[in-house]
């Protein structure tokens, strides 16, 4: 089941929006927002538990869904 917009939390959006500018790793993410490594790696394993990313290679995510967006947030 995808999240919803009321499921996610200010670093969830400032991942979303590191997604949403191209592939990152979890240390890229905890770079960029200044947090720690494991945390990155938590919050993308449950973008990726939601169908929301795709992992490209171990450690390499890739947007595949915005859970931000109305399309993806439709009843199914």
């Amino acid at each position: 089941m995808p999240l919803r917009p009321e499921d996610l939390n200010e670093t969830d959006e400032a991942i979303l929006d590191e997604l949403a500018q191209g592939r990152v790793t979890p240390q890229y993410v905890a770079d960029q927002l200044d947090i720690s490594r494991p945390y990155a790696s938590e919050k993308l394993k449950r973008f990726l538990e939601h169908n929301h990313v795709k992992r490209l290679a171990s450690g390499l995510y890739e947007l595949e869904n915005d859970p931000r967006t109305k399309e993806n947030n439709l009843s199914k």
